[in-house]
């Protein structure tokens, strides 16, 4: 047990070590140290701006932005993270959490952990940087039992924690909004350095408003505070139906969030701008708040509000479409996926065969899923393909043996290394004790292996069979690749294809069980 175990973590580790190497030979359509340096640079600007102390929203991921990354190639996850380190002696973080979110014990997709565990990942990963983690505010507060058990778990952990309220009529009714029955009625968040960092697991935490409410209970208090917004997407100097905005939108299709002309931007400057209804939305509110501080607003738009350099940084405009059109397919297939489990709605669904008419693509689009498709059709069993680098496409069934998951993966890493098809990595003589453990000893009931499994197998017998030594090296070149499967993968192999870095769909078909 412990060999295998020493063999399947070297693995892992080995895979791990060899990703930036891979992420090298990609298509690179964004330049990611162009955006670092003027990024940071239009920051400091902006901080210069106000006098005392800013507030500054960052919308999207402040690290791990793997949508970010998967829109514009080139992009590193962690890269504004790494911006703002310049300034982690200056600034503090608070990080917010909605209380429906707790409620509804809401799940980042891209994790596969739910928003309340996030927050304490963030803060852990925050402080792990330098940054100063002052609190935890949780919004949308209006009694709810799950968010006082959260607040009681964060307190015991020694974590201050801070309730944020719903208001009526938000963000339309400015006048309760702007007193004291409104932000007024909110905990005041306390905080001790000029810059202060809003931040959350996923979109709508409620971090503007939290920006907000702070203005007008600092203002109350003599503190003259400024606010500015730093989100990545929707990239306000690219068309309303560039690819990259649209992929954005179909990001926060579960918000309903919608992409628009900034009215205010155009009626301003008679230049067109891309922002997205609850900025818009939120921008009287903001306007009234300063001209109440500072007797004017100093923005006139809500794309006045940003800092966001993005749109200037992209490299090859090409790439970044097609792998944007890549992207909102895939929101596509994960809500139906989401649909068929009873996990969303079929608003959702409806609003991402929209974006795909938006984007004029069809699934069929997606090379992978007319090849899985086609391979299904003529075995009549389960099927999945992927789109290796240079554009070859290799397929797999699902057998008495291996899922085709398992299929996929062994069919993908024997042609990247030059194996013969034909020949078994595996030998049928380990796989049979591996399905005996599963069904006899364990009481399953599905006797095919799965990649983890595989995955294990092939480390093993690394060590003595040439063939699954090379072919073990060929997993660092699966990422970044597109794959499909013609059934609903299990979490097992959804996180090892997350791990892999390969972009997977699924048809909404559940495996039936025997």
């Amino acid at each position: 047990m412990c060999f295998h175990l020493s063999h399947s973590l070297g693995f892992f580790i080995s895979l791990h070590e060899n990703c930036n190497e891979q992420i090298q030979e990609m298509e690179i359509g964004f330049d990611n140290q162009k955006y670092i340096k003027i990024q940071s640079e239009h920051i400091k600007e902006r901080i210069t701006q106000f006098q005392g102390k800013l507030y500054m929203e960052l919308g999207g991921k402040l690290f791990d932005d793997y949508h970010a990354s998967r829109v514009l190639p080139g992009f590193q996850p962690d890269s504004k993270l790494r911006m703002l380190q310049q300034l982690s002696d200056t600034a503090e973080i608070i990080i917010v959490i909605s209380a429906f979110d707790i409620e509804k014990n809401k799940v980042r997709q891209d994790l596969g952990i739910t928003y309340d565990e996030d927050v304490l990942r963030l803060r852990t990963e925050f402080q792990n940087r330098g940054f100063l983690v002052s609190s935890v505010v949780i919004t949308h507060y209006n009694g709810q039992s799950s968010a006082d058990m959260y607040r009681h778990r964060l307190e015991s952990l020694g974590i201050r924690a801070y309730y944020h309220y719903t208001i009526e009529g938000y963000p339309h009714n400015v006048t309760l909004i702007d007193s004291d029955e409104g932000f007024g009625k909110d905990d005041y968040v306390e905080t001790t350095r000029p810059l202060v960092i809003v931040t959350a697991p996923g979109p709508g935490s409620g971090k503007m408003a939290v920006c907000l409410s702070q203005l007008y209970n600092e203002h109350k208090r003599g503190i003259e505070a400024g606010y500015a917004k730093f989100e990545t997407f929707p990239v306000w100097n690219l068309p309303l139906n560039h690819p990259v905005n649209i992929a954005y939108e179909a990001a926060t299709a579960d918000l309903n969030d919608i992409n628009m002309i900034d009215p205010f931007h155009l009626e301003a400057y008679q230049k067109i701008a891309i922002n997205y209804n609850r900025d818009v939305e939120i921008f009287p509110v903001l306007n009234t708040l300063f001209e109440g501080i500072y007797g004017e607003c100093p923005y006139k738009s809500p794309t006045d509000m940003g800092v966001n350099m993005v749109g200037f940084c992209i490299s090859d405009d090409a790439v970044c479409q097609e792998v944007s059109k890549q992207e909102v397919i895939r929101r596509y297939y994960t809500a139906l996926n989401k649909l068929a489990m009873g996990g969303c709605n079929e608003s959702e669904v409806n609003k991402l065969s929209l974006l795909l008419k938006q984007a004029r693509i069809t699934t069929d689009y997606r090379k992978t899923t007319l090849a899985a498709k086609a391979r299904k059709e003529e075995s009549g069993v389960p099927c999945s393909a992927i789109e290796l680098p240079g554009g070859n496409i290799i397929t797999a069934a699902s057998s008495p043996l291996l899922g085709t998951a398992s299929s996929l993966i062994l069919n993908a890493i024997k042609h990247l290394g030059g194996i013969d098809h034909e020949l078994k990595l595996i030998p049928q003589y380990l796989i049979e004790p591996i399905q005996k453990t599963k069904i006899v000893y364990l009481g399953g009931s599905n006797p095919r292996l799965h990649t983890d499994e595989v995955l294990v197998a092939l480390s093993v017998l690394s060590q003595t069979d040439k063939n699954c030594k090379i072919a073990l090296e060929q997993l660092p070149k699966l990422r970044g690749c597109q794959a499909h499967f013609t059934i609903m993968l299990g979490e097992v192999d959804r996180k090892i294809f997350k791990k892999l870095g390969v972009d997977i769909t699924c048809d909404p078909v559940r495996k039936e069980k025997k």
